[in-house]
């Protein structure tokens, strides 16, 4: 399935090759298709969270325990190094689940000191929801593209990846 009719990108890329033609462009109509896209896919997948009462990261943070498995929980650092974000956004993260009713936190019972955040059976209802509804929106995503395309993409895209982070620790 291809496309041959110009998009903005060719747009943009023609006009700087008329003004820079010193300058090789053509990374352009990569990372800046990559970049669109990103925009595009964001905005199909925070559409289905919003549907469920939650944000792109109260999302992350709920995924993040119920794929801990029973009892769903995990410890803020945990979170935080599992979903990417500082430990001040976690918090603030949890804040607005725990007024939700979606998690609670509690002492640890190994670390005296430490918090445990966990699912409630209403944060695991809702993440059941949200991530089966979240599943179709991208299985409808990807349908756009043939079964092939898509499993180079995949490799293409896990490739580049790794130039930027170092293989996943299991989780």
């Amino acid at each position: 399935m291809t496309d041959d009719r110009p998009d903005r990108l060719d747009l943009i890329q023609r006009a700087w090759r008329t003004e820079r033609p010193d300058l090789d462009v053509r990374p352009q109509g990569v990372i800046g298709r990559l970049h669109r896209v990103a925009g595009h896919v964001t905005a199909e997948l925070t559409a289905i969270y919003q549907q469920h009462g939650l944000g792109e990261g109260d999302f992350d943070v709920l995924a993040t325990l119920r794929r801990a498995g029973a009892p769903y929980e995990r410890t803020p650092t945990d979170l935080a190094a599992n979903t990417l974000v500082t430990s001040g956004a976690m918090t603030k993260r949890v804040d607005r689940l725990e007024r939700a009713g979606l998690v609670t936190r509690r002492p640890s019972d190994v670390d005296g000191r430490g918090r445990v955040v966990a699912l409630t059976p209403h944060g695991k209802d809702v993440i059941d929801a949200a991530f089966t509804d979240h599943m179709v929106n991208e299985r409808r995503l990807l349908d756009a593209l043939d079964a092939d395309d898509v499993a180079q993409l995949e490799r293409l895209l896990k490739r580049w990846l790794a130039v930027f982070e170092e293989p996943a620790a299991r989780d």
